[in-house]
């Protein structure tokens, strides 16, 4: 019982270091079709934010897709539309809207009313300076009455 015991220990210990990486799909337009015509809208319009509001920097257009009551589940931005503007103004400028998402996308899912990016992100090996391992981030948006409402993501507080 002892041996069984340990060599389960054992492989739950390799198996935590085989990771498989984590990839971007290449093909966006794919992951923006849905056979439901409005969940393909909504995964359009979060898609057109990232791009032309998040990762642009363009916030001038952050209106035409946020909710003025705009709720921000990250605890390192504040909630609000305009209280979102402010924030990224002054840790973003502005550049060229870019055609598809910069960022290394994974899926886009979209069920009711909300709509989940996974991107890939890479960080370095706490345990070794020399690697980098890959995990996966999220942001989900929840949609009403054809804006932004609400957001989600797992950003925590770090230490200062």
């Amino acid at each position: 019982m002892k041996t069984s015991i340990l060599l389960f220990a054992m492989l739950i210990g390799t198996t935590a270091h085989a990771q498989v990486p984590v990839a971007a799909n290449p093909d966006h337009e794919a992951m923006l079709r849905s056979s439901d015509p409005q969940l393909a809208k909504n995964k359009r319009f979060v898609y057109d934010f990232w791009r032309e509001v998040f990762e642009a920097a363009q916030m001038d257009l952050a209106p035409k897709y946020m909710a003025e009551g705009y709720i921000q589940h990250n605890p390192l931005v504040p909630t609000g539309r305009q209280a979102f503007i402010d924030f990224f103004n002054k840790v973003r400028k502005p550049a060229p809207i870019e055609p598809r998402v910069k960022a290394p996308l994974v899926s886009i899912t979209a069920e009711g009313d909300l709509v989940t990016l996974s991107f890939v992100r890479e960080y370095p090996d706490p345990n070794d300076a020399e690697k980098k391992y890959t995990t996966t981030w999220f942001d989900m948006f929840r949609i009403v009455d054809g804006k932004i409402a609400e957001h989600w993501d797992p950003a925590v507080k770090r230490p200062r």
